[in-house]
């Protein structure tokens, strides 16, 4: 596994028995995720000391008595707060991959997790268990077992049966139209009010719409679709200026900058990681 700094370390690696899986295991000293989403659902495991979680406009402490969920999408952000170290183990799983976990759990649809924080002594046994045993890679067949076994008790105990409010439907299909476009020209020099003029809102419109229904600036959220894609041409062709520029950032700089402040790693390290 690849090592970085010591004094601001992570390892990182990725699990190949399931597409759509990622895994991470961290260990900082000092560090802060600024507020940002990812397209899977995170589960979060803290093996020692802590740090400090805001999401839904809360301050959450991230403890090892607790397990921490963050449905798709949903914006959150952390930094170390008293704690002097955080390690952790995370887990993130695809909308694809989570249709087939819901496919081998016999269910409809993948729940909604209305809280963010699960003080399950035994689910997070389970779920540690259960990461370590797919870091170490030398059981398929219980790999597989413990995944599915550890997203049942998870979503039978603390999934929520009724959907979270959802926003008016214009809200949401302009969303989608502006969404559509920033993934579509994510590479180019999107300007924001040639966005909102797309969509038939004022800049200051679209700029509520987005803190309304995502969390997040447009600009916030065009890094976060510029960074998937970053994530994606790593995994292939680790040259960084190439990669840079191709996902729309100014330079190798800028890509560096914002990789290190949203997943804690630099784009290097996730690839060296990627492929070893």
């Amino acid at each position: 596994m690849p090592r970085v700094d010591p004094n601001n370390s992570t390892e990182y690696w990725w699990d190949r028995h399931l597409s759509g899986l990622s895994l991470m295991r961290a260990d900082f000293t000092t560090h802060e995720y600024p507020q940002h989403t990812h397209e899977a659902l995170v589960i979060a495991v803290t093996e020692q000391g802590g740090s400090v979680v805001k999401s839904r406009g809360e301050l959450q402490d991230c403890t090892p008595a607790t397990l921490f969920v963050f449905n798709p999408e949903e914006p959150h952000g952390g930094w170390m707060g008293r704690s002097e170290r955080w390690q952790y183990r995370s887990l993130y799983l695809s909308r694809i991959a989570l249709d087939r976990m819901a496919d081998e759990l016999g269910v409809d649809e993948v729940p909604y997790f209305t809280r963010n924080t699960f003080a399950d002594r035994d689910l997070i046994d389970i779920f540690h268990t259960m990461h370590v045993a797919l870091e170490a890679g030398r059981d398929v067949f219980r790999e597989r077992e413990l995944l599915v076994g550890s997203f049942g008790t998870l979503f039978k105990r603390h999934g929520s049966g009724r959907r979270h409010l959802k926003a008016p439907r214009r809200d949401r299909l302009l969303l989608a139209r502006a969404i559509e476009r920033m993934r579509a020209e994510y590479a180019s020099n999107l300007r924001l009010e040639d966005l909102s003029a797309s969509v038939g809102l004022t800049t200051f419109q679209l700029i509520g719409l987005f803190k309304r229904m995502t969390g997040l600036t447009p600009h916030a959220y065009l890094t976060q679709v510029r960074l998937g894609m970053a994530c994606r041409q790593l995994r292939r062709a680790p040259v960084l200026a190439e990669v840079a520029t191709a996902v729309g950032f100014y330079d190798q700089s800028a890509l560096n900058k914002n990789f290190k402040r949203c997943y804690g790693i630099t784009p290097l390290q996730f690839a060296r990681a990627a492929a070893a």
